[in-house]
């Protein structure tokens, strides 16, 4: 029997990338799997991916009509959600002295807006004892140049780990960050991120590679699942040592 067998879990942006990976291995131990995106042509490819246990649901989650529809859906067909991975953003590039109001605006819409809506709207809906996991990232603890808007946005969303610890804590649910370093997905080429900056992360990784979205997949699995039924409030770094030494 799966870690997460008889779990309904929800992954928004998982169409592609992290999420992607994510759905597939809560679904291969034993969860359904609601996945949400913005595109609908990735999104319904990635849901024919997973294969099984599986729905796909074009949703914004920075999009608060978007969300009231999902999770009517959810309610509709499962009555219930165990599981949130709040995974979806987006990371483009702006070094300080060329951040525009339109940058500024669209991160913290994907990045923080979008976070905590999903996991507010997602509450009715969860038992107590349920998961919640927040995908920020290690640019929270480090300085990377040109990257400040977005680093601003995942320290936040490191922040929401920890206050709605508390706040959720007479239910029982536990709040989580996982934090990814460089990891090759996507996002990659829609952030503009180039094949030096990524060597540029690699010499900083001691593992000396990038990771792989289902690397930081089954850390989230594990956050979700009560192998880490005594772990909340925390950050799981998922870095090749980047952000650790």
């Amino acid at each position: 029997m799966g870690k997460l067998e008889g779990k309904v879990a929800l992954v928004t942006g998982g169409n592609s990338g992290i999420g992607l990976a994510t759905a597939k291995q809560f679904v291969n131990e034993g969860a359904y799997v609601f996945i949400t995106g913005r595109r609908k042509p990735e999104l319904a490819a990635a849901a024919k991916e997973i294969g099984r246990k599986v729905t796909a649901v074009q949703a914004d989650p920075a999009n608060l009509g978007d969300l009231d529809r999902l999770f009517a859906e959810i309610k509709r067909e499962k009555g219930k959600l165990d599981i949130v991975f709040a995974n979806a953003g987006t990371a483009p590039r702006a070094p300080l002295g060329e951040i525009t109001e339109e940058h500024y605006d669209s991160i913290l819409s994907a990045n923080v807006k979008g976070v905590l809506f999903t996991v507010q709207k997602a509450l009715p809906l969860l038992p107590d004892g349920a998961s919640i996991i927040l995908n920020a990232s290690i640019v929270a603890s480090k300085g990377l140049p040109g990257w400040s808007v977005y680093s601003a946005t995942k320290a936040a969303v490191r922040s929401f780990a920890r206050t709605w610890t508390t706040d959720l804590k007479d239910r029982r649910i536990r709040v989580n960050a996982v934090s990814p370093g460089p990891i090759e997905t996507p996002l990659f080429d829609k952030a503009g991120v180039t094949r030096e900056n990524i060597d540029q992360f690699v010499a900083t990784v001691p593992m000396g590679r990038v990771g792989t979205p289902d690397e930081v997949a089954k850390a989230a699995v594990f956050l979700a699942s009560d192998d880490s039924s005594y772990i909340t409030g925390t950050e799981l770094f998922v870095d090749g040592g980047a952000a650790q030494v």
